[in-house]
């Protein structure tokens, strides 16, 4: 039996999980949840916006479902909390054209892979007498871990090109590291061509000429950024699921916010969470079920027939997802 944990987190997060779980349902899955609280709202119950107890769930089950928690300024990050105490190392975020939804391109298909644990993401902050300064981290350990992890990604997923991005003519010592750890890996993997960009350039290409893209792998801060630029050529954050993904476990998250300006209204868009579910089902080995919900998701936004308003339609998120069920 597949364990997984449960987080619905605040605002439209609990929205697209139920919507998310009511197809999972009509799937042919040995799955127990075990559902656990995070965010806001966990914080304004039991002072934490990640228990200790979630953690404990998380790291005793297979994978971990997250929908979307509120932000707030001075707490604790529970989603950072989470992938730190996992060791999730690679954010994996799909840039992938869809039917039926704002994209700026109709052919695009690659993945920007993101170093999850260090890069200016370490949290290395202080304060000086001039204002303050954050040290940037970048190891040899977790360079080759991310390359390694990036190259055997396209081995398994037949894709055929990993680009490295870096500002290593800027960054000499850290982004030189990181530059030539890629090329170090990259011989151990010569049936997959291999190329890097600075990232200034690659933020332009992913405009001009997206498709020259297969595989992107890159440090925390870059990819955070490149990865809401794919976004946003495949219709906006509401249509793009993420992987966080580490040796013994992994957690799946759409990359919306709580959207508190919409939340209770039950109109939330629920492809990404969908679509978070469908890299889940994937990365637990349950492929027939993931390919399944997959084609549903996309059956339906191809339709155009039974979609949330930011998609032009009228529906809410349950009729949506009722919409999916009936095409799984």
């Amino acid at each position: 039996m597949i364990k997984i944990t449960v987080i619905k987190g605040d605002g439209v997060g609990k929205e697209v999980m139920d919507a998310t779980l009511l197809v999972l349902n009509h799937l042919n899955l040995d799955v127990e949840y075990i559902f656990a609280s995070a965010g806001n709202e966990c914080f304004q119950k039991y002072g934490t916006t990640i228990p200790e107890e979630t953690i404990d769930i998380a790291k005793n089950t297979d994978a971990t479902l997250f929908g979307a928690v509120t932000t707030v300024p001075g707490q604790k990050s529970a989603i950072i909390t989470l992938r730190k105490e996992l060791d999730l190392f690679a954010n994996v975020r799909p840039v992938k054209s869809l039917p039926g939804s704002n994209s700026l391109f109709n052919n695009l298909d690659f993945v920007i892979i993101r170093e999850n644990t260090e890069g200016l993401y370490a949290g290395l902050e202080e304060y000086t007498k001039e204002g303050a300064q954050a040290t940037r981290v970048i190891t040899k350990k977790a360079t080759e871990r991310i390359f390694k992890f990036a190259f055997e990604y396209a081995q398994e997923n037949s894709r055929k090109k990993v680009t490295a991005i870096h500002k290593a003519n800027v960054l000499k010592k850290t982004d030189g590291l990181f530059k030539d750890t890629f090329y170090q890996i990259a011989g151990s993997f010569p049936k997959i061509n291999n190329e890097d960009f600075y990232v200034d350039a690659a933020a332009m290409y992913m405009v001009t000429k997206p498709q020259i893209f297969d595989v992107i792998v890159t440090s925390n801060l870059f990819g955070d950024i490149l990865s809401d630029e794919g976004a946003g050529l495949v219709g906006g954050l509401g249509m793009t699921p993420s992987a966080n993904i580490g040796h013994q476990n992994g957690l799946f998250e759409p990359v919306h916010g709580s959207a508190p300006d919409i939340a209770g209204k039950g109109i939330a868009n629920p492809t990404a969470m969908l679509l978070s579910a469908v890299m889940m089902l994937d990365n637990l080995g349950e492929k027939e079920s993931s390919l399944k919900l997959e084609n549903a998701v996309f059956n339906v936004l191809k339709k155009s027939k039974c979609l949330t308003p930011d998609l032009g339609g009228k529906s809410k998120t349950i009729e949506m997802a009722k919409e999916v069920i009936k095409n799984l």
